[in-house]
């Protein structure tokens, strides 16, 4: 199976049981929606930002259809502006290169470091797909199995309204 091994070793410990999806490689939402047709999940987009600083590192995870209001997170976090992380960054943090950002990244953020704001949307989705940390496969998951498996890495998150309307 394509993606981080160790990462199927922790959904198996966790018995988190996951639905299995290749499909060539995406690095955006719209090359991604040709594959998503047959599943049965919530559509996520994944964004790695960084604040001014660059001492504070977020996963923002989005149904895929929303745009992030960049302000309104800005102003709740009060840390000044916020940028896309370099990729540099995204490795360092999460294991991970351009087009693989994933929430499954996690298990590479040893220092518990990222902070994750997940849209109160997809709550509303009984299942969510994500790249098992490489772009050219989809693993989908219960919704209450994602919850259980960013506990067990150990970040922080919250649920917020992340978008416009």
């Amino acid at each position: 199976m394509r993606g981080q091994k160790e990462l199927y070793t922790i959904l198996d410990n966790l018995e988190i049981i996951y639905q299995y999806r290749e499909h060539p490689p995406v690095n955006t939402i719209e090359e991604a929606t040709k594959y998503w047709k047959d599943y049965d999940s919530g559509r996520c987009k994944n964004i790695f930002l960084r604040n001014h600083k660059g001492n504070r590192h977020y996963l923002v995870i989005l149904e895929h259809l929303r745009k992030l209001n960049m302000k309104d997170l800005e102003s709740r976090l009060k840390q000044g502006k916020l940028t896309f992380a370099s990729e540099k960054r995204l490795k360092k943090y999460l294991g991970l290169s351009p087009g693989s950002v994933s929430p499954f990244g996690l298990i590479n953020d040893h220092d518990k470091h990222v902070h994750l704001f997940i849209d109160k949307k997809l709550l509303e989705s009984d299942n969510l797909s994500f790249h098992p940390n490489n772009n050219t496969a989809s693993l989908i998951i219960s919704k209450n199995d994602f919850i259980r498996f960013i506990e067990h890495q150990g970040n922080t998150y919250e649920f917020i309204q992340l978008y416009d309307d």
